[in-house]
């Protein structure tokens, strides 16, 4: 069945009646850069109606949203010859009553600029340098189509079809709409169907066409004409295993991307003091400045752990202490502990731990590090690693681990004072008399 919104992609109300409804429940975390990741489930109903204007989700386009009788609409998906609509609903929608579909117009014009912009970048790959469309998705902010090659795109070969584009969306070519026979229709021979029909496919094929560039089977809404869709950015490409991705954004997109990068461009420039055009310099400059800085960062760290292990080398060893525990905000840098401990004395238990900057007691990432007897390391490890909700092993003398909370830390080293500390001798009875 074709639907209204394929009949005629700018329709934005209709009115039509109900073939059935059931209570039914979505799951529903939203869309667009204002959503939440959360999802929550909604009630409502899902309605069939005898004609749609809301596109149900199919050819690699999502649904279209809106409303029924001013009720929103959150998703519709295509069963056979039927549309299904989700309404959030309190109540439900009698069999055979007319109602009012109101499409969320900025949506379905944003669909239709990038699906038929996909459809224009597909053709002009394939007639410039016969690469395959094989996949495509319109996400919420950036489109992007899988061009079956393992060769990464170069820019000056994004830019020739960026500029074939836009000067076919300049020129207005027509793009239209046929319904053909797939068994008899010439039209659809030479169309592009690179998954051909679904199997539940009824009736005719609907084709789209862009006057003189190519035929393509579709299902999507479309522009009439590709001045419709404004312009055409193709922002760039990467490799993805034996594919190459290319990413775009069509129409509004590309205004609104534009003012993405103004404003970050604002930002970098009150925060770097500088000119738009100094930003790169001055970057490079930082970079280098910080890898500098870390070297000799570095380098102190293991000047400190080589001075720490130096002292406690320098105590006599009737006076050098059970075990030694040390706690260093300076980084999660295993240099440190890996220099202490080479150069530390064999004979002491040690307890190291190191994070980025969090005062002990506090929620915060890092790393520990025992070292000493092979039975009490193989034994306070894990409950170390249990109380710092870290993972980790060891062997022999030796433990180390991931740690994610060094509230507790000071749980570990009153552990270590327990167990070093001198028993107290068991008082003798005392004799009868």
């Amino acid at each position: 069945m074709v639907f209204k919104c394929q009949e005629d992609s700018y329709q934005k109300q209709f009115q039509t009646s109900v073939v059935s409804c059931d209570y039914a429940t979505l799951e529903w975390c939203g869309e667009g850069s204002n959503s939440t990741t959360e999802t929550r489930q909604l009630r409502g109903f899902n309605v069939v109606c005898e004609d749609t204007i809301l596109f149900p989700e199919g050819g690699g386009q999502p649904c279209d949203y809106g409303t029924i009788n001013g009720q929103p609409v959150r998703s519709v998906l295509r069963k056979g010859s039927t549309a299904v609509h989700f309404v959030e609903s309190s109540s439900s929608f009698e069999e055979g009553a007319t109602v009012q579909q109101l499409v969320d117009w900025p949506r379905r014009l944003d669909h239709m600029q990038q699906h038929s912009g996909q459809h224009l970048i597909t053709a002009l790959f394939d007639r410039e340098f016969k690469y395959d469309t094989t996949s495509w998705s319109l996400g919420p902010s950036v489109s992007y189509i899988q061009l079956s090659t393992p060769h990464l795109i170069s820019r000056e070969s994004l830019d020739l079809i960026e500029r074939q584009a836009n000067d076919l969306i300049r020129e207005g070519r027509i793009v239209s709409v046929l319904l053909v026979d797939p068994e008899m229709a010439q039209d659809f021979q030479d169309a592009r169907a690179p998954r051909g029909l679904p199997k539940d496919h009824e009736g005719l094929a609907r084709v789209v066409r862009i006057e003189g560039i190519e035929s393509n089977m579709c299902c999507g809404t479309h522009v009439t004409n590709l001045s419709q869709l404004q312009c055409i950015k193709l922002i760039y490409a990467e490799k993805v295993k034996s594919n190459v991705h290319v990413h775009f954004v069509v129409g509004e997109r590309c205004l609104r991307k534009l003012g993405e990068i103004f404003q970050r461009e604002q930002q970098l420039t009150a925060a770097l003091k500088c000119g738009a055009h100094q930003h790169l310099e001055l970057l490079q400059k930082l970079q280098q400045n910080v890898k500098s800085t870390r070297k000799s960062f570095v380098q102190l760290l293991k000047d400190f752990a080589n001075a720490e292990a130096e002292r406690l080398e320098n105590v006599p060893k009737a006076m050098r202490p059970k075990y030694f525990a040390l706690h260093r905000r300076d980084g999660i840098e295993v240099d440190f502990t890996t220099t202490f401990l080479r150069n530390a004395p064999e004979e002491i238990f040690y307890f190291l731990t190191v994070s980025e900057g969090i005062s002990v007691g506090s929620v915060a990432k890092g790393h520990m590090v025992l070292r000493g007897d092979p039975m009490l390391v193989q034994e306070l490890g894990p409950q170390f690693l249990e109380l710092l909700e870290g993972k980790g092993n060891g062997k022999e003398n030796s433990f180390q681990g991931k740690i994610n909370n060094l509230a507790k830390l000071q749980n570990c080293t009153a552990l270590l004072e327990a167990h070093f500390r001198p028993k107290k001798p068991i008082a003798e009875p005392a004799s009868a008399s």
